[in-house]
């Protein structure tokens, strides 16, 4: 259970929030509890959607690739709230379900690039505590992206940081769409609510 209860839209009297929230019911289906609970101070959450905008969807870095890195970051944390939410927007970006699957086994799995790889590797080694990352991440890194790009790659998985930290702490409720996409998707491959059920 939430430690702090998420507000509805009828709590809320931001017309700048409510009209991103409508932009996420649209996109995702659902809006995010995680900023929902952040609405309680408005100023946080507008923050925090304009991060994850400017994060996730601009730039030249592939969007599923960046959804793939927010993902692995996110496993290697361990938060399961913010797993099915990256399941669900890798999905959502054309990331396929056998794909997404896989991402334990990206290393060696035929379905990605070796791009791919290196970016998982970094949001993969990023993402734990302690950092893992190293100066051969980076190295590798540079094969396939420019410096711009690899600011986008980190910002992926820095950003995933403040989120894993929030919604583990917080227990935030898991909203029932991403919750569906995670069981389908990675359910197979040890998946589960935890505490955010």
């Amino acid at each position: 259970m939430a430690h702090i209860s998420p507000l509805t839209d009828h709590d809320i009297a931001d017309t700048e929030i409510l009209a991103s929230f409508a932009h996420y019911e649209k996109t995702r289906g659902f809006v995010p509890n995680s900023i929902r609970t952040m609405a309680r101070r408005p100023a946080i959450a507008k923050a925090f959607m304009a991060l994850n905008q400017a994060v996730l969807y601009e730039g030249t870095v592939a969007i599923e690739t960046k959804m793939l890195v927010s993902l692995a970051s996110s496993m290697a944390a361990g938060c399961q709230y913010c797993e099915s939410h990256m399941t669900n927007l890798s999905s959502i970006y054309e990331a396929s379900d056998e794909k997404i699957a896989a991402i334990w086994e990206f290393e060696s799995s035929d379905l990605f690039s070796d791009a791919e790889r290196a970016a998982i590797t970094i949001g993969l080694n990023a993402g734990g505590s302690p950092n893992e990352a190293t100066a051969e991440d980076f190295t590798e890194l540079k094969k396939h992206y420019s410096d711009e790009e690899i600011v986008e790659i980190m910002a992926s998985a820095a950003l995933f940081g403040y989120l894993n930290r929030w919604n583990d702490t917080m227990a935030t409720t898991l909203e029932v769409l991403a919750a569906d996409v995670a069981e389908r998707v990675i359910g197979s491959v040890g998946w589960t609510p935890g505490k955010h059920a």
